[in-house]
Protein backbone atom coordinates (compact mmCIF):
# COMPACT_ATOMS: atom_id res chain seq x y z
CA UNK A 1 0.00 0.00 0.00
CA UNK A 2 2.68 2.95 0.93
CA UNK A 3 5.05 2.80 -1.83
CA UNK A 4 6.55 5.32 -3.72
CA UNK A 5 3.77 5.64 -6.73
CA UNK A 6 1.36 6.61 -3.29
CA UNK A 7 3.67 9.47 -2.60
CA UNK A 8 3.36 10.86 -6.22
CA UNK A 9 -0.25 12.35 -5.07
CA UNK A 10 0.66 13.64 -1.60
CA UNK A 11 1.44 17.31 -2.04
CA UNK A 12 3.86 19.53 0.38
CA UNK A 13 0.96 20.91 2.37
CA UNK A 14 0.15 20.83 6.09
CA UNK A 15 -2.96 18.06 7.09
CA UNK A 16 -3.65 15.46 8.22
CA UNK A 17 -3.57 11.40 7.29
CA UNK A 18 -5.63 8.59 8.57
CA UNK A 19 -4.17 5.45 8.14
CA UNK A 20 -6.47 2.62 7.83
CA UNK A 21 -6.75 -1.50 7.49
CA UNK A 22 -8.59 -3.74 5.20
CA UNK A 23 -11.96 -3.21 6.39
CA UNK A 24 -11.77 0.10 6.25
CA UNK A 25 -11.18 0.52 10.52
CA UNK A 26 -9.20 3.33 11.31
CA UNK A 27 -5.70 2.51 12.83
CA UNK A 28 -3.68 5.85 13.64
CA UNK A 29 -4.26 9.64 13.00
CA UNK A 30 -1.38 12.02 13.16
CA UNK A 31 -0.87 15.14 11.43
CA UNK A 32 1.83 16.59 9.57
CA UNK A 33 3.32 20.13 8.41
CA UNK A 34 4.53 18.87 5.38
CA UNK A 35 2.16 15.64 4.41
CA UNK A 36 4.78 14.40 1.17
CA UNK A 37 7.57 14.30 4.04
CA UNK A 38 5.76 12.49 6.86
CA UNK A 39 4.20 9.84 4.64
CA UNK A 40 7.83 9.70 3.35
CA UNK A 41 9.23 8.37 6.65
CA UNK A 42 6.71 5.42 6.50
CA UNK A 43 7.35 4.48 2.94
CA UNK A 44 11.02 4.36 3.57
CA UNK A 45 10.96 2.97 6.81
CA UNK A 46 13.73 0.43 7.76
CA UNK A 47 13.42 -0.87 11.25
CA UNK A 48 13.08 -3.82 12.80
CA UNK A 49 10.62 -6.00 11.49
CA UNK A 50 8.91 -6.55 15.07
CA UNK A 51 8.49 -2.95 15.73
CA UNK A 52 5.20 -1.61 16.89
CA UNK A 53 5.63 0.91 13.16
CA UNK A 54 6.32 -2.07 11.39
CA UNK A 55 3.33 -3.69 12.97
CA UNK A 56 1.03 -1.15 12.60
CA UNK A 57 2.39 -0.70 8.89
CA UNK A 58 1.62 -4.40 7.90
CA UNK A 59 -1.88 -3.88 9.16
CA UNK A 60 -2.54 -0.59 6.81
CA UNK A 61 -4.80 -1.22 3.56
CA UNK A 62 -5.61 2.72 2.72
CA UNK A 63 -4.51 5.86 3.78
CA UNK A 64 -7.04 9.03 3.57
CA UNK A 65 -5.37 12.50 3.77
CA UNK A 66 -7.32 15.80 4.45
CA UNK A 67 -5.19 19.33 3.49
CA UNK A 68 -5.31 22.16 5.65
CA UNK A 69 -4.47 25.52 5.57
CA UNK A 70 -2.26 25.67 8.46
CA UNK A 71 -0.21 23.29 10.58
CA UNK A 72 -2.64 24.46 13.66
CA UNK A 73 -5.60 23.98 11.60
CA UNK A 74 -3.85 19.94 11.36
CA UNK A 75 -3.64 19.78 15.31
CA UNK A 76 -7.19 21.09 15.75
CA UNK A 77 -8.65 18.35 12.99
CA UNK A 78 -6.29 15.49 14.44
CA UNK A 79 -7.42 15.68 17.85
CA UNK A 80 -10.79 15.77 16.97
CA UNK A 81 -10.45 12.92 14.78
CA UNK A 82 -8.77 11.33 17.54
CA UNK A 83 -11.62 11.54 20.02
CA UNK A 84 -14.13 10.71 17.25
CA UNK A 85 -12.34 7.32 16.08
CA UNK A 86 -10.64 6.22 19.03
CA UNK A 87 -7.80 4.51 17.04
CA UNK A 88 -5.93 1.92 17.83
CA UNK A 89 -2.34 2.94 17.52
CA UNK A 90 -3.16 6.63 18.81
CA UNK A 91 -2.93 7.36 22.49
CA UNK A 92 -6.16 6.80 24.36
CA UNK A 93 -7.01 8.77 27.80
CA UNK A 94 -9.53 5.17 28.71
CA UNK A 95 -10.45 6.13 31.97
CA UNK A 96 -12.13 9.65 30.66
CA UNK A 97 -15.79 8.10 31.54
CA UNK A 98 -15.03 6.78 34.89
CA UNK A 99 -14.12 9.61 36.79
CA UNK A 100 -16.38 11.74 38.77
CA UNK A 101 -16.79 15.71 37.41
CA UNK A 102 -18.22 18.23 39.32
CA UNK A 103 -20.68 20.85 36.94
CA UNK A 104 -21.90 24.04 37.55
CA UNK A 105 -24.54 24.81 35.23
CA UNK A 106 -23.59 28.36 34.68
CA UNK A 107 -26.11 28.69 30.93
CA UNK A 108 -29.05 28.43 33.55
CA UNK A 109 -30.62 31.36 34.92
CA UNK A 110 -30.33 30.11 38.36
CA UNK A 111 -26.84 27.87 38.78
CA UNK A 112 -26.83 24.41 39.74
CA UNK A 113 -23.77 22.20 41.15
CA UNK A 114 -23.42 18.75 41.29
CA UNK A 115 -21.75 15.16 40.20
CA UNK A 116 -21.49 14.58 36.26
CA UNK A 117 -19.69 11.92 34.40
CA UNK A 118 -20.31 13.93 30.85
CA UNK A 119 -18.96 17.03 29.36
CA UNK A 120 -20.68 18.37 26.97
CA UNK A 121 -20.28 21.75 25.26
CA UNK A 122 -23.48 23.46 27.43
CA UNK A 123 -22.08 26.18 28.37
CA UNK A 124 -21.44 24.94 31.30
CA UNK A 125 -18.05 24.70 33.81
CA UNK A 126 -16.60 21.39 34.62
CA UNK A 127 -13.89 20.68 37.16
CA UNK A 128 -12.01 17.95 37.56
CA UNK A 129 -11.72 14.77 36.93
CA UNK A 130 -11.55 13.63 40.31
CA UNK A 131 -9.62 10.53 40.71
CA UNK A 132 -11.33 9.70 44.45
CA UNK A 133 -15.11 10.05 44.21
CA UNK A 134 -15.27 10.52 48.38
CA UNK A 135 -13.12 13.40 47.65
CA UNK A 136 -15.59 14.80 45.02
CA UNK A 137 -18.51 14.05 47.43
CA UNK A 138 -16.49 15.82 50.32
CA UNK A 139 -16.20 18.51 48.00
CA UNK A 140 -19.48 18.85 47.13
CA UNK A 141 -20.91 18.43 50.72
CA UNK A 142 -18.66 21.64 51.76
CA UNK A 143 -20.03 23.63 49.02
CA UNK A 144 -23.67 22.60 49.77
CA UNK A 145 -22.86 23.49 53.34
CA UNK A 146 -21.05 26.90 52.53
CA UNK A 147 -22.98 28.10 49.78
CA UNK A 148 -26.84 27.30 49.64
CA UNK A 149 -27.59 27.20 45.71
CA UNK A 150 -30.65 24.94 44.85
CA UNK A 151 -30.59 20.91 44.38
CA UNK A 152 -33.52 20.82 41.94
CA UNK A 153 -33.05 18.69 38.72
CA UNK A 154 -33.70 20.69 35.61
CA UNK A 155 -32.24 23.84 33.76
CA UNK A 156 -35.64 25.85 34.17
CA UNK A 157 -36.97 26.60 37.38
CA UNK A 158 -40.32 25.39 38.49
CA UNK A 159 -42.03 27.53 40.58
CA UNK A 160 -43.31 26.94 43.80
CA UNK A 161 -45.61 28.70 46.74
CA UNK A 162 -43.93 27.27 49.44
CA UNK A 163 -39.59 26.50 49.86
CA UNK A 164 -38.50 22.88 50.30
CA UNK A 165 -36.98 21.68 53.45
CA UNK A 166 -33.46 22.27 52.25
CA UNK A 167 -34.50 26.13 52.41
CA UNK A 168 -36.02 25.49 55.76
CA UNK A 169 -32.46 23.94 56.72
CA UNK A 170 -30.61 26.88 55.21
CA UNK A 171 -29.34 25.40 52.69
CA UNK A 172 -31.37 26.83 49.83
CA UNK A 173 -31.71 30.32 48.90
CA UNK A 174 -35.32 28.95 47.38
CA UNK A 175 -35.38 30.85 44.03
CA UNK A 176 -38.34 28.69 43.22
CA UNK A 177 -40.22 30.60 46.03
CA UNK A 178 -39.56 33.99 44.46
CA UNK A 179 -37.65 34.74 47.64
CA UNK A 180 -33.52 34.85 46.19
CA UNK A 181 -31.88 38.26 45.38
CA UNK A 182 -30.71 37.07 41.93
CA UNK A 183 -27.77 39.10 42.43
CA UNK A 184 -26.86 37.58 45.25
CA UNK A 185 -27.28 34.21 43.89
CA UNK A 186 -24.69 34.91 41.47
CA UNK A 187 -22.04 36.33 43.43
CA UNK A 188 -22.57 32.93 45.19
CA UNK A 189 -22.03 30.79 42.37
CA UNK A 190 -18.71 33.26 41.45
CA UNK A 191 -17.49 31.96 45.21
CA UNK A 192 -18.08 28.73 43.95
CA UNK A 193 -16.15 28.84 41.00
CA UNK A 194 -13.12 30.75 42.44
CA UNK A 195 -13.26 27.22 45.11
CA UNK A 196 -13.20 24.92 42.42
CA UNK A 197 -10.54 27.03 40.78
CA UNK A 198 -8.35 26.65 43.91
CA UNK A 199 -8.32 30.21 44.72
CA UNK A 200 -9.23 29.88 47.96
CA UNK A 201 -6.98 32.87 49.31
CA UNK A 202 -8.63 35.19 47.04
CA UNK A 203 -12.24 33.49 47.92
CA UNK A 204 -10.66 34.37 51.78
CA UNK A 205 -9.85 37.79 50.94
CA UNK A 206 -13.17 38.50 49.07
CA UNK A 207 -15.30 37.03 51.87
CA UNK A 208 -13.11 38.75 54.95
CA UNK A 209 -13.92 42.35 52.95
CA UNK A 210 -17.98 41.04 52.42
CA UNK A 211 -17.89 40.31 56.43
CA UNK A 212 -16.59 43.63 57.50
CA UNK A 213 -18.79 45.26 54.95
CA UNK A 214 -21.58 43.24 56.60
CA UNK A 215 -20.66 44.43 60.23
CA UNK A 216 -20.18 48.33 59.20
CA UNK A 217 -24.18 47.83 57.52
CA UNK A 218 -24.62 46.29 61.18
CA UNK A 219 -26.22 42.98 59.23
CA UNK A 220 -24.53 40.75 62.09
CA UNK A 221 -26.20 37.55 61.00
CA UNK A 222 -24.77 37.87 57.61
CA UNK A 223 -21.23 38.74 59.07
CA UNK A 224 -21.58 35.75 61.43
CA UNK A 225 -22.56 33.33 58.43
CA UNK A 226 -19.87 34.37 56.43
CA UNK A 227 -17.79 34.44 59.20
CA UNK A 228 -18.37 30.07 59.76
CA UNK A 229 -17.95 30.07 55.52
CA UNK A 230 -14.23 31.69 56.40
CA UNK A 231 -13.91 29.13 59.02
CA UNK A 232 -14.73 25.86 57.18
CA UNK A 233 -12.92 27.28 54.14
CA UNK A 234 -9.29 27.85 56.69
CA UNK A 235 -10.13 24.11 58.04
CA UNK A 236 -9.35 23.06 54.08
CA UNK A 237 -6.92 25.06 53.82
CA UNK A 238 -4.64 23.63 56.42
CA UNK A 239 -5.24 19.89 54.97
CA UNK A 240 -3.78 21.14 51.58
CA UNK A 241 -0.15 20.78 50.54
CA UNK A 242 1.85 23.64 49.99
CA UNK A 243 4.20 22.95 47.02
CA UNK A 244 5.54 26.75 45.87
CA UNK A 245 5.39 30.27 47.67
CA UNK A 246 4.45 31.40 44.31
CA UNK A 247 0.36 31.23 44.32
CA UNK A 248 0.46 30.04 40.60
CA UNK A 249 -1.88 27.64 38.67
CA UNK A 250 0.28 25.21 36.52
CA UNK A 251 -0.35 21.66 35.79
CA UNK A 252 2.52 19.41 36.32
CA UNK A 253 3.17 16.13 34.12
CA UNK A 254 5.02 13.27 35.08
CA UNK A 255 6.17 10.28 33.11
CA UNK A 256 7.78 7.38 33.24
CA UNK A 257 8.74 3.88 30.91
CA UNK A 258 8.89 0.11 31.99
CA UNK A 259 9.46 -1.58 29.08
CA UNK A 260 6.57 -0.70 25.83
CA UNK A 261 4.62 0.51 28.41
CA UNK A 262 4.46 3.78 29.75
CA UNK A 263 2.23 6.03 32.56
CA UNK A 264 1.66 9.22 32.84
CA UNK A 265 1.08 11.49 35.96
CA UNK A 266 -0.96 15.05 36.72
CA UNK A 267 -0.54 16.91 38.80
CA UNK A 268 -3.61 19.89 39.83
CA UNK A 269 -1.45 22.78 41.82
CA UNK A 270 -3.78 25.80 42.43
CA UNK A 271 -2.66 28.80 44.07
CA UNK A 272 0.55 27.27 44.94
CA UNK A 273 -1.40 24.05 46.75
CA UNK A 274 -1.53 20.31 45.09
CA UNK A 275 -5.71 20.42 44.28
CA UNK A 276 -5.81 16.63 43.06
CA UNK A 277 -3.49 14.36 40.23
CA UNK A 278 -4.49 11.69 37.72
CA UNK A 279 -2.37 9.03 36.24
CA UNK A 280 -2.72 7.18 32.79
CA UNK A 281 -1.76 3.76 31.98
CA UNK A 282 -0.39 2.99 28.20
CA UNK A 283 0.09 -1.08 27.85
CA UNK A 284 1.93 -0.28 24.32
CA UNK A 285 1.99 3.19 22.97
CA UNK A 286 3.03 4.04 19.48
CA UNK A 287 5.59 6.58 19.45
CA UNK A 288 8.49 7.71 21.52
CA UNK A 289 7.83 9.63 25.05
CA UNK A 290 7.94 12.84 23.35
CA UNK A 291 5.28 11.81 21.09
CA UNK A 292 3.43 9.93 23.73
CA UNK A 293 2.90 12.79 25.29
CA UNK A 294 2.14 15.58 22.78
CA UNK A 295 -0.83 12.86 22.21
CA UNK A 296 -2.15 13.31 25.98
CA UNK A 297 -2.06 16.96 26.23
CA UNK A 298 -3.58 17.10 22.85
CA UNK A 299 -6.59 15.10 25.02
CA UNK A 300 -6.86 16.50 28.09
CA UNK A 301 -7.98 20.07 27.40
CA UNK A 302 -10.47 21.77 24.88
CA UNK A 303 -13.60 24.10 25.66
CA UNK A 304 -14.55 22.62 28.85
CA UNK A 305 -11.23 21.61 30.26
CA UNK A 306 -9.16 24.75 30.02
CA UNK A 307 -5.46 24.64 30.57
CA UNK A 308 -3.95 26.70 33.24
CA UNK A 309 -1.20 29.49 32.40
CA UNK A 310 1.61 27.47 33.07
CA UNK A 311 2.30 23.54 32.34
CA UNK A 312 5.36 21.84 33.78
CA UNK A 313 6.37 19.11 31.32
CA UNK A 314 9.57 16.69 31.84
CA UNK A 315 10.61 16.81 28.35
CA UNK A 316 9.98 18.84 25.28
CA UNK A 317 6.99 17.24 22.96
CA UNK A 318 5.98 17.49 19.51
CA UNK A 319 4.78 20.61 18.00
CA UNK A 320 5.61 22.15 21.50
CA UNK A 321 5.13 26.05 19.98
CA UNK A 322 1.82 24.89 17.76
CA UNK A 323 -0.03 23.50 20.65
CA UNK A 324 0.77 26.11 22.86
CA UNK A 325 -0.67 28.74 20.40
CA UNK A 326 -4.02 26.43 20.47
CA UNK A 327 -4.71 25.98 23.86
CA UNK A 328 -3.87 29.31 24.39
CA UNK A 329 -7.24 29.85 22.56
CA UNK A 330 -8.95 27.80 24.89
CA UNK A 331 -8.52 30.64 27.68
CA UNK A 332 -7.69 33.39 25.67
CA UNK A 333 -4.60 34.33 27.04
CA UNK A 334 -1.06 32.72 26.93
CA UNK A 335 -0.35 29.28 27.78
CA UNK A 336 3.59 28.26 29.00
CA UNK A 337 4.59 24.87 28.08
CA UNK A 338 8.23 24.74 30.08
CA UNK A 339 10.35 21.91 30.90
CA UNK A 340 12.15 23.44 34.12
CA UNK A 341 16.37 22.59 34.35
CA UNK A 342 16.45 23.52 37.96
CA UNK A 343 14.44 24.76 41.06
CA UNK A 344 11.44 24.72 42.62
CA UNK A 345 9.51 24.02 39.25
CA UNK A 346 12.04 20.90 38.43
CA UNK A 347 11.10 19.42 42.16
CA UNK A 348 7.42 19.31 41.01
CA UNK A 349 8.22 17.85 37.74
CA UNK A 350 10.33 14.76 39.78
CA UNK A 351 7.41 14.76 42.23
CA UNK A 352 4.92 14.26 38.89
CA UNK A 353 7.45 11.64 37.99
CA UNK A 354 7.14 9.51 40.98
CA UNK A 355 3.64 9.37 41.01
CA UNK A 356 3.75 8.07 37.35
CA UNK A 357 6.53 5.20 38.76
CA UNK A 358 3.75 4.52 41.46
CA UNK A 359 1.71 3.70 39.06
CA UNK A 360 3.93 0.56 37.62
CA UNK A 361 3.58 -0.58 41.05
CA UNK A 362 -0.20 0.10 41.62
CA UNK A 363 -0.47 -2.19 38.63
CA UNK A 364 1.88 -4.88 39.73
CA UNK A 365 -0.16 -4.96 43.08
CA UNK A 366 -2.71 -5.63 41.34
CA UNK A 367 -2.09 -8.12 39.15
CA UNK A 368 -0.23 -10.11 41.97
CA UNK A 369 -3.05 -10.11 44.16
CA UNK A 370 -5.42 -11.18 41.03
CA UNK A 371 -2.88 -14.04 40.38
CA UNK A 372 -3.55 -15.19 44.24
CA UNK A 373 -7.53 -14.94 43.63
CA UNK A 374 -7.51 -16.45 40.14
CA UNK A 375 -4.91 -19.75 41.56
CA UNK A 376 -7.45 -20.10 44.26
CA UNK A 377 -10.79 -20.19 41.95
CA UNK A 378 -8.97 -22.67 40.32
CA UNK A 379 -8.50 -24.88 43.59
CA UNK A 380 -11.75 -24.10 45.11
CA UNK A 381 -13.74 -24.23 42.10
CA UNK A 382 -11.77 -27.05 40.13
CA UNK A 383 -11.12 -25.27 37.09
CA UNK A 384 -9.95 -26.20 33.99
CA UNK A 385 -8.09 -22.81 33.25
CA UNK A 386 -7.84 -19.70 34.62
CA UNK A 387 -10.52 -17.51 34.64
CA UNK A 388 -9.15 -14.72 32.71
CA UNK A 389 -12.63 -13.15 31.66
CA UNK A 390 -15.92 -13.95 33.71
CA UNK A 391 -19.34 -13.78 32.15
CA UNK A 392 -22.54 -13.94 34.73
CA UNK A 393 -26.21 -13.82 33.33
CA UNK A 394 -29.35 -13.15 35.55
CA UNK A 395 -32.91 -13.23 34.86
CA UNK A 396 -35.31 -10.52 36.09
CA UNK A 397 -39.08 -10.72 35.94
CA UNK A 398 -41.41 -9.34 38.35
CA UNK A 399 -45.06 -11.05 38.42
CA UNK A 400 -43.96 -12.46 34.96
CA UNK A 401 -43.60 -9.38 33.18
CA UNK A 402 -40.87 -7.70 31.30
CA UNK A 403 -38.64 -10.67 31.17
CA UNK A 404 -35.16 -9.64 31.09
CA UNK A 405 -31.21 -10.78 30.81
CA UNK A 406 -28.64 -9.47 32.03
CA UNK A 407 -24.93 -10.17 30.99
CA UNK A 408 -22.06 -8.81 32.76
CA UNK A 409 -18.25 -9.43 32.20
CA UNK A 410 -15.12 -9.35 34.73
CA UNK A 411 -11.50 -9.05 32.90
CA UNK A 412 -8.68 -9.98 34.83
CA UNK A 413 -10.62 -9.36 38.14
CA UNK A 414 -11.99 -6.29 37.34
CA UNK A 415 -15.67 -5.07 35.71
CA UNK A 416 -15.17 -5.02 31.91
CA UNK A 417 -18.45 -2.70 31.41
CA UNK A 418 -17.96 -2.14 27.34
CA UNK A 419 -19.03 -5.87 27.35
CA UNK A 420 -22.27 -5.38 29.61
CA UNK A 421 -25.40 -6.81 28.01
CA UNK A 422 -29.11 -6.51 28.09
CA UNK A 423 -31.35 -8.71 26.21
CA UNK A 424 -35.07 -8.73 25.74
CA UNK A 425 -36.69 -11.87 25.85
CA UNK A 426 -38.77 -12.85 22.69
CA UNK A 427 -39.17 -16.15 22.62
CA UNK A 428 -41.00 -16.95 26.17
CA UNK A 429 -44.43 -15.67 27.37
CA UNK A 430 -44.90 -15.51 30.91
CA UNK A 431 -42.76 -16.18 34.03
CA UNK A 432 -40.30 -18.80 32.71
CA UNK A 433 -36.89 -18.30 34.21
CA UNK A 434 -35.44 -21.59 32.57
CA UNK A 435 -36.86 -20.85 29.38
CA UNK A 436 -35.58 -17.20 29.13
CA UNK A 437 -32.00 -18.72 30.66
CA UNK A 438 -32.09 -20.83 27.28
CA UNK A 439 -32.71 -18.01 25.10
CA UNK A 440 -30.23 -15.67 26.43
CA UNK A 441 -27.80 -18.89 26.44
CA UNK A 442 -27.98 -19.62 22.91
CA UNK A 443 -28.21 -15.91 21.90
CA UNK A 444 -24.84 -15.43 23.88
CA UNK A 445 -23.17 -18.65 22.31
CA UNK A 446 -24.29 -17.88 19.26
CA UNK A 447 -22.13 -14.97 18.78
CA UNK A 448 -19.66 -16.35 21.06
CA UNK A 449 -18.58 -19.20 18.75
CA UNK A 450 -18.99 -16.79 15.77
CA UNK A 451 -16.62 -13.94 17.23
CA UNK A 452 -14.37 -16.63 19.17
CA UNK A 453 -14.80 -14.84 22.61
CA UNK A 454 -16.18 -17.13 24.74
CA UNK A 455 -15.42 -16.83 28.75
CA UNK A 456 -12.92 -18.98 30.16
CA UNK A 457 -15.65 -19.07 33.07
CA UNK A 458 -20.01 -18.85 33.07
CA UNK A 459 -21.80 -18.35 36.25
CA UNK A 460 -25.44 -18.87 36.30
CA UNK A 461 -27.80 -17.18 38.75
CA UNK A 462 -29.46 -19.95 40.21
CA UNK A 463 -29.02 -23.76 41.18
CA UNK A 464 -28.80 -27.15 39.45
CA UNK A 465 -32.17 -26.01 37.33
CA UNK A 466 -30.24 -23.16 35.55
CA UNK A 467 -27.14 -24.99 35.74
CA UNK A 468 -28.54 -28.06 34.30
CA UNK A 469 -29.96 -25.67 31.15
CA UNK A 470 -26.72 -24.21 30.62
CA UNK A 471 -25.04 -26.93 30.60
CA UNK A 472 -27.49 -28.63 27.68
CA UNK A 473 -26.81 -25.28 25.58
CA UNK A 474 -23.24 -25.40 25.93
CA UNK A 475 -23.50 -28.96 24.53
CA UNK A 476 -26.17 -28.15 21.55
CA UNK A 477 -23.28 -25.57 20.68
CA UNK A 478 -20.14 -28.11 21.02
CA UNK A 479 -18.48 -25.93 23.78
CA UNK A 480 -19.10 -27.93 26.69
CA UNK A 481 -15.52 -28.90 27.27
CA UNK A 482 -14.21 -25.27 26.05
CA UNK A 483 -15.86 -23.36 28.90
CA UNK A 484 -15.92 -23.82 32.73
CA UNK A 485 -20.02 -23.38 34.04
CA UNK A 486 -20.79 -22.65 37.58
CA UNK A 487 -24.25 -21.76 38.94
CA UNK A 488 -24.64 -19.81 42.50
CA UNK A 489 -27.58 -20.13 44.37
CA UNK A 490 -28.90 -18.99 48.23
CA UNK A 491 -30.52 -21.79 49.66
CA UNK A 492 -33.46 -21.66 52.21
CA UNK A 493 -32.98 -21.64 55.77
CA UNK A 494 -30.31 -19.28 55.59
CA UNK A 495 -27.71 -21.99 55.05
CA UNK A 496 -26.16 -19.24 52.80
CA UNK A 497 -24.10 -19.19 49.18
CA UNK A 498 -23.72 -22.93 47.33
CA UNK A 499 -21.91 -23.37 43.89
CA UNK A 500 -22.99 -26.37 41.29
CA UNK A 501 -20.59 -27.40 38.92
CA UNK A 502 -21.36 -30.00 36.25
CA UNK A 503 -20.59 -33.55 37.37
CA UNK A 504 -20.94 -32.61 40.58
CA UNK A 505 -23.38 -34.23 43.09
CA UNK A 506 -23.03 -32.18 45.92
CA UNK A 507 -22.37 -28.25 46.00
CA UNK A 508 -18.72 -26.67 47.02
CA UNK A 509 -19.69 -25.12 50.48
CA UNK A 510 -17.17 -22.19 51.07
CA UNK A 511 -17.15 -20.32 54.54
CA UNK A 512 -18.89 -16.95 54.35
CA UNK A 513 -15.59 -14.91 54.57
CA UNK A 514 -13.88 -17.17 51.98
CA UNK A 515 -12.45 -14.69 49.32
CA UNK A 516 -13.20 -16.97 46.24
CA UNK A 517 -16.63 -16.94 47.33
CA UNK A 518 -16.96 -13.09 47.97
CA UNK A 519 -15.84 -12.75 44.67
CA UNK A 520 -18.23 -14.92 42.79
CA UNK A 521 -21.53 -12.89 45.14
CA UNK A 522 -19.56 -9.64 44.09
CA UNK A 523 -19.97 -10.70 40.51
CA UNK A 524 -23.53 -12.31 40.90
CA UNK A 525 -24.74 -8.98 42.67
CA UNK A 526 -23.30 -6.79 40.09
CA UNK A 527 -25.29 -9.43 36.82
CA UNK A 528 -28.50 -8.72 39.87
CA UNK A 529 -28.14 -5.01 39.96
CA UNK A 530 -27.58 -4.54 36.07
CA UNK A 531 -30.52 -6.43 34.84
CA UNK A 532 -33.13 -4.91 38.00
CA UNK A 533 -31.64 -1.33 36.36
CA UNK A 534 -32.84 -2.16 33.05
CA UNK A 535 -36.00 -4.53 34.03
CA UNK A 536 -37.38 -1.08 35.64
CA UNK A 537 -36.33 0.77 33.14
CA UNK A 538 -38.87 -1.08 30.73
CA UNK A 539 -41.14 -1.43 33.22
CA UNK A 540 -41.38 2.50 33.19
CA UNK A 541 -41.44 2.60 29.65
CA UNK A 542 -44.23 0.63 29.57
CA UNK A 543 -46.04 1.49 31.97
CA UNK A 544 -45.93 5.61 30.63
CA UNK A 545 -46.90 3.91 27.09
CA UNK A 546 -50.06 1.89 28.02
CA UNK A 547 -51.78 5.21 28.76
CA UNK A 548 -50.00 8.71 27.50
CA UNK A 549 -49.55 6.57 23.85
CA UNK A 550 -53.20 5.36 23.39
CA UNK A 551 -53.98 9.01 23.48
CA UNK A 552 -54.74 9.79 19.60
CA UNK A 553 -52.39 12.65 18.43
CA UNK A 554 -50.40 12.89 21.63
CA UNK A 555 -46.40 11.81 20.35
CA UNK A 556 -43.02 11.80 22.15
CA UNK A 557 -42.95 15.02 21.94
CA UNK A 558 -46.41 16.04 23.18
CA UNK A 559 -45.80 13.43 25.74
CA UNK A 560 -43.36 15.15 26.91
CA UNK A 561 -44.37 18.32 27.20
CA UNK A 562 -47.17 17.51 29.17
CA UNK A 563 -44.99 15.65 31.52
CA UNK A 564 -42.36 18.74 31.68
CA UNK A 565 -45.70 20.96 32.32
CA UNK A 566 -47.62 19.39 34.57
CA UNK A 567 -45.57 17.30 36.45
CA UNK A 568 -47.06 13.54 36.22
CA UNK A 569 -49.16 11.34 35.18
CA UNK A 570 -51.77 11.77 37.48
CA UNK A 571 -51.62 15.64 37.20
CA UNK A 572 -52.11 14.88 33.72
CA UNK A 573 -55.35 12.92 34.12
CA UNK A 574 -56.74 15.44 36.84
CA UNK A 575 -55.86 18.66 34.56
CA UNK A 576 -59.00 20.83 32.85
CA UNK A 577 -58.84 21.63 29.74
CA UNK A 578 -57.61 25.16 30.30
CA UNK A 579 -54.46 23.34 31.93
CA UNK A 580 -53.80 21.35 29.14
CA UNK A 581 -54.42 23.79 26.65
CA UNK A 582 -51.79 25.94 27.66
CA UNK A 583 -49.04 23.44 27.12
CA UNK A 584 -46.77 24.12 24.58
CA UNK A 585 -48.03 22.23 21.08
CA UNK A 586 -51.77 21.24 22.47
CA UNK A 587 -54.33 23.25 21.16
CA UNK A 588 -57.87 23.38 22.41
CA UNK A 589 -59.15 20.73 20.72
CA UNK A 590 -56.72 17.98 21.93
CA UNK A 591 -56.56 19.50 24.99
CA UNK A 592 -60.31 18.43 25.22
CA UNK A 593 -59.65 15.23 23.78
CA UNK A 594 -57.39 14.55 26.58
CA UNK A 595 -59.78 15.43 29.12
CA UNK A 596 -62.12 13.04 28.03
CA UNK A 597 -59.64 10.18 27.17
CA UNK A 598 -59.27 10.10 31.29
CA UNK A 599 -63.07 10.68 31.98
CA UNK A 600 -64.81 7.97 29.36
Amino acid sequence: MLNQDFLKSIPHSPGVYMMLDRKSNVLYVGKAKDLYKRLATYVHFSGAAHSKTAVMLSQVGKVNTLITHTEKEALILEASLIKKHRPKYNVILRDDKSYPLIKVTLQEEWPRVFMTRRKRKDGARYFGPYSSSSAMWSTLKLLSSLFPLRRCKGGTLKPRKRPCLNHQMNQCMAPCAGIADRAQYIAMVDKVILFLEGRNRQLLSDLQAEMTRASASMEFEKAALVRDQMRSLNRTLEKQVVVSELEKDRDVFGLARKGASVSTALLYIRGGMIQGSRSFFLADPYGDDAAILSQVLKLMYDETAPPPAEILLPVNIEDQDILAERLADFVGKKVALTVPIRGDRRHLIAMANTNAKQLFEDIKRKEQSWKTLSDAMMRKLALDSPPQAIECIDISNISGTNTVGSLISFKDGEPDKQAYRHFKIKSVHGPDDYASMREVLSRRFERGVENNDLPDLLIVDGGRGQLGIAEAVAKDFGIIDSIDLLGIAKERNDEGEKLYKPGRKNPIILLPHNPVLLYIMRIRDEAHRYGITFHRSLRRKSTMSSVIDQIPGVGSLRKKQLLISLGSMKKISQASVNELKNVDGIGSQLAEEIYQFFRT
